[in-house]
């Protein structure tokens, strides 16, 4: 009888069969789920960004307001005056008079300028948190459905390594009854099956926690996300270092700290410009006197605060404590954006490097090793436990490889989320 894994195929290198996970799935009548449609149900149903959305509203808001035509609306006045003037006879004389007013207060800083650069930054801002926020939604549907799909791929694996190691120990224990081979060979073929149902059970489990968590992410029923479908075959990157650094620059995140510097810096010149006073001019009209002599009375007025007492220094200081804290945080931004992009540059050569020798050296020459243990103990030149071990290898190197492939997807996403990259053009 054969043993071996040389019915495996590389792990990722082709779709996990439906059969294989049908006993980790929470529900197999679900539709298989794909990359592009999970990002597209974050994207819809993500809390976090919906919130995000939502602060557009204010945004915009406030930048309506800045562009008025004048910040303070016209006062409008209105009296109505009834006097009694005792006359030279015994009677009284009523007189009813009356006096209309608009008065308007103007800025003569340039506040209106200052207002309307610090809401239009502000604006952009919150729509660069929007960009980032949808970036980072993607970025981490994405991981999370990755380490779905290499479970998914891990559980047909031990499935697969299950089968193999029963049978194994089954046969043993036949040749063991016929005095074939010793306790010892049969002890150990069953510790192996043992082991190897340990393991499905452990991968059963990390993949339901992992299924749960990528169905919690995009807001559906646990039993909604059954399977996923995919593939963690590596790609090569169609970028540099240089260029990601290049493109980091103009990465949501690091834009959104610009513009908050800047609206930071517009009312810093918002609140410095608040000291000088604004002027409010008057214009009221109105009838007063006796009927037979009315008086109509024209007024112009003009009122200006002195400001000797109150210089707004509170608002100035708190203003420049904020643009100083704007400009640290879009510095340490840049600073430590560029050392996450090459930390995690780094770790994906590695990674590559690593996969690329599982894949071309590894895995072929465990190949060639499983078919030749196979053989020699069909001839009878090894014995169980050596099969057992040469079995063994194989299955943790395809523990590794799977595991590697799938920390490679898992760290190009950071990276590309770290740098702002995208294929597709999508901010």
């Amino acid at each position: 009888m054969k043993y071996g894994f040389a019915g495996v195929r590389r792990a990722g290198s082709r779709a996990v069969a439906a059969g294989m996970i049908a006993a980790a799935s929470a529900s197999v009548n679900a539709v298989p789920l794909t990359m592009d449609e999970a990002l597209a149900l974050a994207e819809r149903a993500n809390p976090t960004l919906r919130a995000a959305q939502a602060q557009l509203d204010a945004a915009r808001g406030r930048l309506e307001d800045s562009r008025s035509l004048l910040w303070n609306n016209p006062q409008l006045t209105a009296e109505r005056t009834r006097r009694d003037v005792p006359p030279p006879t015994d009677f009284a004389e009523r007189q009813r008079e009356w006096a209309a007013g608009l008065a308007q207060t103007f800025e003569v800083a340039g506040q209106r300028g200052y207002r309307r650069d610090a809401a239009e930054a502000a604006l952009a801002a919150t729509t660069a948190d929007v960009a980032e926020i949808r970036r980072q939604v993607r970025a981490e549907v994405g991981q999370q459905f990755y380490r779905v799909l290499a479970l998914q791929q891990r559980v047909a694996l031990e499935t697969q390594a299950q089968a193999l190691f029963d049978r194994a120990a089954e046969v043993v224990e036949k040749r063991r009854a016929a005095g074939e081979d010793s306790r010892l060979d049969a002890n150990v073929a069953a510790v192996e099956a043992e082991r190897a149902r340990n393991q499905l059970a452990v991968s059963r489990e990390q993949l339901g926690e992992a299924r749960t968590e990528l169905a919690a992410r995009l807001q559906l029923p646990a039993d909604r996300v059954a399977e996923v479908t995919g593939s963690l075959d590596p790609e090569p990157p169609s970028y540099t270092l240089e260029a990601l650094l290049q493109a980091a620059t103009s990465r949501p995140r690091l834009q959104s700290l610009a513009a908050r510097e800047q609206a930071a810096q517009n009312r810093l010149s918002l609140e410095r410009a608040s000291v000088y006073p604004d002027v409010t001019l008057g214009l009221t009209v109105g009838r007063e006197g006796p009927i037979e002599a009315r008086e109509k009375v024209t007024t112009l007025s003009l009122s200006l605060p002195l400001p000797l007492f109150k210089r707004n220094a509170a608002g100035i200081g708190q203003a420049s404590t904020d643009l100083t804290q704007a400009r640290i945080d879009r510095q340490a931004g840049e600073r430590d954006t560029r050392a996450q992009i090459a930390a995690l540059w780094q770790k994906l050569q590695s990674l590559s490097a690593r996969v690329a020798r599982l894949r071309d050296t590894v895995l072929p020459a465990l190949e060639d090793n499983l078919r030749l243990s196979a053989r020699a103990h069909q001839a009878g030149e090894i014995g169980l436990l050596q099969l057992l071990v040469v079995n063994r290898q194989a299955l943790d190197a395809r523990r590794d490889a799977l595991e590697a492939m799938a920390d490679l997807k898992v760290t190009r996403l950071a990276l590309e989320h770290a740098a702002g990259w995208s294929e597709r053009g999508t901010p």
